[in-house]
């Protein structure tokens, strides 16, 4: 398996060391030498250069939210950016990622499964960094800029690491995503926005205001307000009193970075003084981390006001940025380049955007709250009290919103870049002479409570269901024959690492060889419209991530499910769950397992919930799908394995599609009730994944992925074991969450084993 320079890596993560210990939030911070690069490869005389790529992921948004796709239930999100992009290139209709947001991610980027990279499902602050993208592996903007020459930036989400959250296991540090291959980074490293700050800033007691923001007397008469002061991070303000030019004083506010100070006309230095700037709120604050193009690193807080404003909005605005500074170079300096943009909406928590990005402002004025969780199954809608089933209908709404504001965001960066132009009327129109191929898609399903018809919202984000893993692919640009059409074979997110390189130009098939990727090649089905199948079939899997210690349970009741995936009350509550962790209000020692949930709820009669698969894993060929799953056993030691068979397909008609539903399972009444096809496929199935998870090495003492003990092993331990580090590493080869002498002594008892004899 190929790997970077170890020189390189050593390098760079020593020049880590020292700009993390020198900055912080001080922008001015400048490092010793600038980052160590290596020369990329020149194209052949008189060759004209790759495209430029532009890679944009939405986050928790399944194919069952787009028009383009034929879906979006009975009244579909207004997506007239997305669906203008959509009708100038390709769409692929039967694409898969994994079931949450980092395994997908990072097959995006290093082309393999979970089981050979190590990230099994979202990276939490208690995931050891066996679980997050190694910097040894080569990466997808290393591999760009190497053999092609391209300029790689990043920016918005995209959760490859761990962040501050967890210091002790985020050893890459500020400088991560720079030691894994970008030339440029912007954005969070966290998995998601913070918790909305229900104090509005520090004015009003915590769960005043649900929105994070003061609303109007209309529609909180006890707690709302109509005019005050807005005042800014950089210590301005702005009296807003009057209704015509500010009819939502404390929305406007929050929208321009503001907190309101209500009821008041009134400016005072104390008051400002008292408002909260440092605590986030939602999609209108961030903590930004930056890699500068000349190795210069800096932290934006939430206080700054460069990072105060609309999450989507200023992602945008520096993806903008970047590009037009790529465009503005001197000829002489011009090279292709890659961004990818992961936007953070649509994740928990659920949060309106701006009106003015909407196709409909006012519908969004008009709501009274901001989707908040409902407690009800949604199977059982029909029985919602009132006030529930407003609430449920009120989340949707806001989710609908965000796709909206992100379509909206879209269409401002395409034109501004020059992938498109307006019409006369307004309309978004496909330029076809720009040189930027566009890739559109999405980490994983959409999230339970937002799922539309006909897709299952009890089978969505975090399983392995169609509602899961079914996600969008759009790819448009100068390579694209015969646009405005669908492909309908298997795609997989491990393939995208090969759809980039061959858009590059880039000898992919000795790319996949060299890395050993699970990547599948997608770039000749953009140059033939007539392409056959490349993948024989399709493969996705969610797992538990090791940690220092399991997360605390959280009761989703929407799915009367019980996982032990949230690390903090406030991310459970996030994604409508109920929280039996540290704090919670029927034990303050919080409970152990969920296990431990069942024990208590049937002892006041009550059902037992359904509990979160350990393991889980699927794989399918074109018409049928095989199930693994493997629950916590709560009466004896090990896991409870069962399998599971559909028939499926990705028909555009909803009323033809076929879905892995609770009652579509055709092992529900035994094996031996399959007719002979159905059991020819259900024995294929079976063996081919037995066989895909026999292809993963375990081979111990190599920390970095060559499938060698050796002496670089040895070298690259004493790096991370050394005293200023010493904590969770790829070379925590026993998962204790310490690097130390216990691992070496793992090294060298393996030393000199070579483990590639076994691909």
């Amino acid at each position: 398996m190929k790997q970077p320079s170890q020189l390189r890596l050593i390098m760079l993560l020593m020049m880590g060391t020292l700009l993390i210990a020198g900055c912080g939030s001080d922008s001015d911070s400048t490092p010793d030498e600038p980052p160590v690069n290596v020369d990329p490869e020149e194209p052949p005389v008189g060759q004209d250069p790759p495209p430029n790529i532009l890679f944009l992921v939405i986050d928790d948004v399944g194919i069952d939210q787009f028009s383009a796709f034929g879906y979006g239930g009975a009244t579909p999100a207004n997506t007239l950016s997305i669906n203008t992009i959509a009708e100038a290139g390709v769409r692929f209709r039967n694409t898969w990622s994994m079931p949450t947001c980092s395994p997908t991610r990072v097959s995006f980027f290093d082309g393999r499964y979970p089981f050979r990279n190590g990230v099994h499902n979202a990276i939490l602050s208690t995931d050891l960094a066996n679980a997050q993208m190694s910097p040894y592996a080569t990466s997808l903007p290393e591999v760009l800029r190497d053999k092609a020459g391209y300029v790689n930036g990043l920016i918005g989400k995209m959760h490859l690491t761990g962040s501050d959250l967890g210091p002790d296991n985020h050893p890459l540090g500020d400088e991560a995503m720079r030691v894994l291959g970008w030339d440029y980074f912007a954005g969070y490293l966290d998995g998601a926005p913070y918790p909305i700050d229900t104090t509005a800033g520090g004015i009003a007691p915590e769960g005043t205001y649900q929105c994070g923001w003061v609303p109007v007397t209309s529609l909180d008469a006890e707690h709302g307000a109509d005019f005050g002061v807005c005042y800014f991070a950089d210590g301005s303000h702005t009296v807003m009193d009057d209704p015509n030019t500010y009819p939502t004083p404390g929305r406007t506010c929050v929208e321009q970075g503001g907190i309101l100070d209500p009821n008041t006309t009134v400016y005072s230095e104390d008051r400002f003084a008292e408002l909260r700037f440092d605590v986030q709120n939602g999609y209108y604050t961030g903590e930004w981390k930056v890699n500068d193009m000349d190795g210069n690193d800096y932290t934006l807080t939430p206080a700054d006001p460069e990072a105060r404003g609309y999450r989507t909005t200023l992602e945008t605005d520096r993806a903008i940025n970047w590009i037009k500074a790529m465009q503005e170079r001197p000829a002489d300096e011009q090279t292709p380049w890659m961004l990818s943009l992961g936007y953070s909406a649509l994740h928990a928590p659920l949060q309106p955007p701006p009106a003015a990005l909407l196709p409909n402002p006012d519908a969004m004025l008009s709501l009274a709250g901001c989707g908040t969780p409902v407690a009800s199954r949604l199977a059982d809608v029909g029985v919602m009290d009132p006030t529930e089933l407003a609430e449920f209908a009120e989340q949707r709404i806001v989710v609908q919103h965000m796709l909206e504001a992100i379509d909206y965001e879209m269409g401002r960066l395409f034109e501004s870049v020059g992938i498109a132009t307006r019409d006369d009327e307004g309309n978004l129109v496909y330029n076809e002479e720009s040189n930027i191929v566009v890739v559109i898609t999405a980490d994983n399903g959409t999230y339970m409570p937002s799922v539309k018809a006909p897709f299952d919202p009890l089978r969505a984000k975090g399983s392995l269901y169609q509602s899961g893993v079914w996600v969008p692919l759009i790819v448009a640009g100068p390579t694209v024959v015969e646009p405005d059409r669908d492909v309908p074979h298997m795609i997989n997110s491990t393939d995208l690492f090969r759809l980039f390189t061959g858009i590059a130009g880039i000898d992919d098939e000795g790319v996949a060889a060299e890395l050993n990727l699970d990547a599948q090649a997608v770039f000749p089905y953009l140059e033939n419209p007539d392409h056959p199948p490349i993948r024989d079939y399709n493969y996705a899997e969610l797992a538990l991530n090791p940690n220092n210690s399991p997360p605390p349970p959280c009761v989703l009741p929407q799915a009367n499910l019980c996982v032990q995936i949230f690390p903090q009350k406030e991310v459970c509550e996030d994604q409508s769950g109920v929280w039996y962790g540290p704090g919670n209000e029927i034990d303050p020692d919080g409970f152990t397992s969920c296990c431990a949930v069942n024990t208590y709820l049937e002892g006041l009669g009550e059902p037992k919930l359904s509990l979160f698969p350990e393991q889980q894993f699927t794989f399918r060929d074109g018409e049928y799908k095989l199930v693994r799953l493997a629950r916590p056993n709560c009466d004896a030691e090990g896991l409870i394995h069962t399998e599971e068979l559909y028939e499926v397909n990705e028909s555009p008609n909803p009323m033809e599609l076929k879905l892995d539903r609770e009652d579509a399972n055709l092992l529900a009444d035994g094996e031996e009730n399959l007719n002979a096809e159905q059991l020819a496929r259900l024995t294929a199935l079976r063996s081919g994944l037995d066989a895909l998870l026999a292809t993963k090495v375990e081979c111990p003492g190599d920390g970095n992925g060559d499938l060698l003990v050796d002496q670089s092993d040895l070298d690259e331990w004493e790096y991370w074991a050394a005293p200023e580090r010493g904590k969770s590493s790829w070379y925590d080869l026993n998962l204790d969450g310490i690097t130390d002498a216990a691992d070496k002594a793992i090294i060298e008892e393996n030393f000199g084993n070579d483990c590639r004899v076994s691909l």
